[in-house]
């Protein structure tokens, strides 16, 4: 396959040897003292001085929005500045995202000399280190090949599929495109008289949104870049920022320069969170700067139990802001009360840690003047991330540190844009206020009932019950939990199209039953309109035109084809559809459709940048309908782990041991596409590795380097070698999405997200053919 040759990543079974195993030792004899560092140089370096480097430097300079994490930089101050007007924002993730995009682009004789069993076997690191899409593609039923297809093709196939009743017709999407095509995708598609539009967010932040709307009102952020300064102590709970969030880093850094302090919540002790060396901080690169004041390592999804213990500590020691309760919340006295009836020992026996520090972290919150508490999918991706979320808040507001400068809630999401396709409507569950304002727009009643999330979509697919999907970038396949059922359930489906910027794992395994078709798009800093984002703490950049280095590519923006596509579907009644070909038009109805979007309807003539209205609180009045936060009571959660024998072994196996599974991020990834095969900074030297506790492993009789199997409700994987790390007992961590094939999904009823971060599992020793024999 010399095509394939550009590849670097490993089999995805990789088999131990002599030299592989002399790698492995090496790469966990030398995992770096801090986070960031050095390392961020040398990949810098490597990457601005190479053949690509002008042109890296010239992207990385464009008046456009990081294409990374959703904590943003960029747009009309330039690349580098933040919304403070700051320099040297940016960070390795920009450059990783950035790089990739700059690929050079497939050619036409690629899809004919690769079928797609080939293209099956590939990792997602060698899926996306094929180059970029620069022309129209589509597998047909019965092909084992990819072939170009002409855009009036498309257009037919897509809108015969559209054509369809409209509870059959879907969408996903995720936070990579802009605004404007979040609005005109939810648009067209309510338009239709569906409420399909499932959203990466419903895989990660949508537990965030459900909790946070439940007692605040809103479901974003309620803190400010700006307020964020104001605060003197940071909990940051289930992050490893680090690695997905490098430039929050400088936020802590500076926290801690100016006295204030960090208490990191993670069942795995993140070198990073421990001591992060930034390029923003020169001086203190090399050596780094302490970041945890305190670390707690919780067992995973007992997060809910160490912040009832911190509630409890308030309470014994008299410390609950109880005026601030009496005037600004609701319900706080049932909360008091089972606080009160939770006996410490539950709490302990569910959370993992001693009494000495949970005390230690209520007496840091209660010292503190102003508290931000912020969390990531380690809370969201559990099968109780509501609950943890009420937690947190009630912790937040019996400490009185909701609505003020300096403190309140902050969701650290993911990609770059996914709250802005939340603020545009693209959600199952749409907000009335934005429904009637799409209903005056429309000239029509839209439907009432809450359509299929990302979960819900792929049950429904797996039943038979979805014939058209518009995938607007993401990759609906691997993100999902079983996946041996979502390649399922995407085969049921007789269209599937795909709008993407290069290949994916989910363009090869994700094939329709009749026609998949995947579409090339602009990358954003390409696009030839004006188009804007909005970061997780709701501020909306506007990102300018640019050009794309493709020469002679076939590319559409997604405007237009979305635009054209819903002029085919419902002609000229009751939107002239092809004039939101012109994006100030989308925005002007953006201004129109959307609280707090105001100002976007001018930004094409101020060029202002703004922070949305209403969303930020600097005093303790919520838009809940009795201006109060309405707290909400916290049942522990029940973490019995399964038996051996209930993964059908011996419950006398020879080393072998359950876990709880935390399935994570590695640092050289953005969400399911793998830059980097190793990670340095957990000493993990490949993809197929588990993270274990040396004592866990040593108690079942097992050693580093081993090789192991692992297995979960869905599936198994062999071949998995064992690395030692500080990961607290009973929990051990492997890389996402590999290991999404373990597990069925366990979801947060109330907001459709599987648990990711604590996956029952039994690791143990392969059986010899004698040992299966005897078993």
């Amino acid at each position: 396959m010399t095509q394939l040759d550009q590849t670097e990543g490993q089999s995805p079974l990789p088999v131990a040897n002599n030299s592989d195993r002399a790698a492995s030792e090496a790469a966990a004899d030398n995992t770096p003292a801090i986070g960031g560092g050095l390392p961020i140089i040398q990949y810098w370096a490597q990457k601005t001085l190479s053949p690509q480097g002008p042109q890296l430097w010239q992207t990385l300079f464009h008046k456009s929005a990081c294409l990374s994490c959703a904590w943003g930089t960029g747009g009309q101050n330039g690349g580098f500045i933040n919304e403070l007007e700051e320099p040297l924002q940016r960070c390795m993730k920009s450059v990783q995202a950035i790089s990739s995009e700059l690929q050079p682009g497939l050619g036409d004789h690629f899809f004919n000399r690769h079928n797609i069993s080939e293209l099956q076997a590939l990792t997602s690191r060698e899926a996306d280190r094929l180059g970029r899409l620069s022309f129209p593609v589509i597998c047909r039923a019965g092909s084992n090949h990819y072939e170009r297809i002409t855009w009036e093709e498309i257009y037919r196939l897509t809108t015969a599929g559209f054509s369809l009743p409209p509870e059959r017709v879907a969408s996903y999407s995720s936070g990579r495109s802009s605004n404007e095509a979040a609005f005109l995708l939810q648009l067209m598609v309510r338009a239709l008289g569906s409420n399909n539009l499932a959203d990466c967010s419903d895989l990660c932040h949508a537990p965030s949104t459900v909790s946070l709307n439940k007692v605040f009102g809103t479901g974003t952020s309620l803190v400010s870049l700006e307020s964020l300064r104001q605060a003197d102590c940071v909990v940051l709970v289930g992050s490893n920022a680090p690695a997905n969030h490098p430039r929050l880093m400088n936020e802590l850094i500076e926290l801690r320069d100016r006295g204030g302090r960090v208490i990191a919540i993670n069942p795995v002790k993140e070198v990073g969170l421990a001591k992060f060396g930034s390029p923003a901080h020169p001086l203190r690169l090399v050596q780094g700067q302490e970041i945890a004041s305190l670390f707690l390592q919780p067992i995973p999804g007992s997060d809910l139990a160490l912040f009832v213990g911190i509630q409890k500590v308030l309470l014994e020691r008299g410390w609950v802001q109880y005026e601030y309760l009496k005037a600004h919340t609701e319900n706080w006295q049932a909360v008091i009360d089972q606080v009160s009836a939770t006996e410490w020992e539950s709490i302990i026996a569910t959370c993992g840690l001693t009494l000495t520090e949970i005390v230690a972290a209520a007496e840091m919150i209660h010292s503190s003047k102003n508290v931000v508490f912020a969390w990531a999918m380690g809370i969201t991706h559990q099968a109780n991330s509501v609950d943890n979320i009420y937690s947190i808040a009630n912790t937040a507001l019996m400490t009185g540190n909701v609505g003020k400068p300096g403190a309140g809630m902050m969701p650290i999401r993911g990609h770059s844009n996914v709250q802005g396709f939340g603020s545009m409507g693209v959600t199952a569950h749409l907000k009335d206020s934005i429904r009637e304002a799409l209903e005056q727009l429309l000239g029509k009643s839209l439907k009432r009932e809450s359509g299929y999330d990302a979960r819900a979509l792929i049950e429904a697919a797996d039943a038979g019950e979805v014939d058209t999907l518009l995938c607007l970038g993401g990759n609906l396949y691997a993100a999902n939990p079983d996946l041996t059922q979502a390649k399922r359930a995407l085969g049921n489906i007789d269209t599937i199209v795909y709008l993407a910027t290069k290949p994916n794992q989910g363009h090869f395994h994700g094939l329709a039953r009749q026609n998949t078709i995947i579409v090339p798009v602009f990358a954003r800093f390409e696009n030839p309109h004006k188009t804007t984002v909005e970061s997780g703490n709701n501020f909306v950049r506007l990102n300018s035109p640019g050009k794309t280095h493709l020469k002679e590519a076939d590319l559409v923006t997604e405007i237009d084809f979305l635009a054209e596509l819903a002029h085919r579907i419902h002609g000229e009644d009751p939107i002239q559809w092809r004039r939101l070909h012109d994006t100030r038009y989308v925005r002007q109805l953006i201004a129109q459709a959307i609280p707090g979007y105001e100002k976007i309807g001018e930004i094409d003539d101020t060029n202002a940048e703004f922070t949305i209205g209403g969303r930020i609180f600097l005093e303790p009045k919520f838009p809940t309908p009795s201006g109060k936060a309405e707290m909400q009571t916290t049942p522990l959660p029940d973490l019995t782990l399964p038996t051996l024998s209930e993964f059908g072994l011996l419950e006398a196996q020879p080393s072998a041991l359950v876990l709880a599974l935390i399935t994570g991020r590695s640092y050289g990834q953005h969400n399911t596409v793998v830059y980097k095969e190793a990670d340095e900074y957990r000493g993990m030297p490949h993809r197929h590795c588990i993270l274990m506790n040396p004592d866990d492993a040593h108690k079942a009789g097992l050693s580093q380097h081993q090789r192991v199997s692992v297995r979960g409700d869905a599936g198994q994987l062999d071949n998995i070698e064992i690395i030692f790390g500080e990961v607290r007992s009973g929990a051990a961590l492997m890389f996402y999405p590999e290991a999404n094939v373990l597990m069925k999904a366990r979801i947060e009823k109330r907001a459709g997200t599987p648990a990711y971060k604590r996956v029952p599992v039994a690791v143990f020793l392969p059986f010899s053919r004698d040992d299966a024999a005897s078993n």
